[in-house]
């Protein structure tokens, strides 16, 4: 696990004057990395790191001569047009060039003249997805989502009885993960109404959110070879906000025997900052379980796990209705959680995952699942908040929703703050739903 070190000092400040206005989600504190370019450019994509309003071009910054030593060949893998050579290297080099670009960075620094030059604005960007996904895995994470969606369908045992003993996640579409800001249209799949004689191909009209994270996986593991809890944040590259949409009315027509499959697969909104395990090491909490639940096995739990292996991230989902943009009103809170809610954590996921020697590659994404609370204003998807649509959501300008409608923009923000620390932020994760096309 990453120790504090001098990036993590809140006395720091940085020559670039939007990091350091106390509200930013990237100060000098945090320095998450992205692919990017100039919008409407054509030029190649390549990697970036944000800092108050700006990105660090680094490949103009490789160019520009600021980084020497072993930290070049680092910086260059950082500015490559995705991150998965910069992932596959490791924290250790990741933290060398973090250190680097915190120095360079700093009020004071004599690289400021060199490196000013390297700077874009991040409202003149356009971005990529952070890596080339592999294989996408989205585990099943919240108790309190599990037993919501449970309770609905099965009242009298909502929690399935394994859920306690094991991540439970199923393999996704790498393919149709989008950054944010890419818009989508709305899905076709087969619905069979319960007193339907047969399914029918249509749109889906139960269109829904899962507020999560993204965990990117950084160096992998050969085939056969198991992580341990201990060892598995080194596989962690970082974290992102992630919405898994989901078309209601086609899974549980199709999800019986092998799990989901086309209302999960038409789109995966994620975030275009990847916060690294180090930048969240100051906001760090214990991961236990109630006394009462069964213990993880042994190989799902250590004493360093349990002292440190939770994350203390405050996650917010909003709704901004075509309506709402037209009349220029702000967009409006549908939940607020925490990632310290999680029942298993991101180094739980991964090493299970790899525990029956399943090999895990640089820039793999492991979903978190919804994210939902213990408290109804905590739960982070509509089939929750609206008890499966029967009781819609009502907003501010008269408008209700039970499901998220065409022209409905959905904005996931995430951020970290305590006192004695530094806030840091994920920016923000945002998807626009589009009308069908015709069938």
């Amino acid at each position: 696990m990453s120790p504090l070190n001098a990036t993590h000092d809140p006395q720091r400040t940085s020559w670039v004057p939007s990091a350091n206005d106390g509200n930013t989600d990237f100060p000098i504190q945090n320095l998450p990395h992205g692919i990017f370019r100039r919008r409407g450019t054509g030029e190649n994509w390549r990697g970036g790191v944000a800092i108050g309003d700006s990105i660090v071009d680094l490949a103009a910054a490789v160019a520009a001569g600021i980084f020497q030593g072993e930290v070049l060949a680092v910086a260059q893998a950082a500015a490559e047009p995705t991150l998965n050579r910069l992932m596959a290297m490791g924290p250790k080099p990741l933290s060398v060039l973090r250190a680097a670009l915190s120095q360079a960075l700093q009020t004071g620094s004599p690289q400021e003249a060199a490196l000013k030059p390297c700077l874009v604005a991040q409202d003149a960007a356009e971005y990529s997805v952070p890596a080339r996904i592999g294989d996408y895995t989205d585990f099943y994470t919240s108790v309190y989502h599990a037993t919501n969606i449970g309770r609905q369908f099965r009242p009298d045992n909502p929690l399935m009885p394994n859920f306690k003993w094991i991540p439970i996640g199923y393999h996704g579409r790498a393919s149709s993960v989008i950054v944010s800001g890419q818009d989508f249209h709305r899905p076709h799949g087969q619905v069979k109404a319960p007193d339907a004689p047969a399914p029918q191909l249509k749109a889906s009209a139960r269109l829904d959110i899962e507020l999560e994270l993204a965990v990117f996986v950084g160096q992998g593991n050969d085939l056969g070879d198991a992580v341990t809890i201990d060892a598995a944040e080194e596989h962690i590259f970082g974290l992102a906000l992630f919405n898994d949409w989901s078309a209601r009315d086609i899974q549980p027509w199709e999800y019986q025997p092998l799990g989901p499959f086309l209302a999960k697969n038409f789109a995966s909104t994620v975030s275009p900052w990847v916060v690294t395990m180090e930048a969240l090491a100051p906001y760090r909490v214990p991961f236990t379980r109630p006394a009462a639940d069964p213990q993880p096995l042994p190989y799902l739990a250590s004493p360093e796990h349990s002292a440190a292996g939770g994350f203390d991230i405050q996650l917010e989902a909003l709704i901004e209705t075509r309506q709402m943009r037209q009349g220029q009103n702000a967009p409006v809170r549908l939940a607020l959680t925490n990632y310290r809610h999680a029942y298993w954590s991101a180094a739980q996921m991964l090493t299970h995952h790899t525990v029956n020697g399943c090999n895990l590659q640089p820039g793999d994404l492991l979903g978190t699942g919804t994210l939902s609370g213990p408290t109804l204003d905590a739960a982070c998807a509509l089939i929750e908040l609206t008890t499966g649509g029967k009781n819609p959501v009502h907003l501010p300008n008269g408008e209700v929703r039970s499901w998220v409608e065409d022209g409905d923009a959905i904005i996931l923000r995430g951020w970290c703050e305590k006192p004695g620390a530094a806030r840091i932020g994920f920016g923000e994760c945002v998807g626009t739903v589009l009308p069908a096309k015709a069938g």
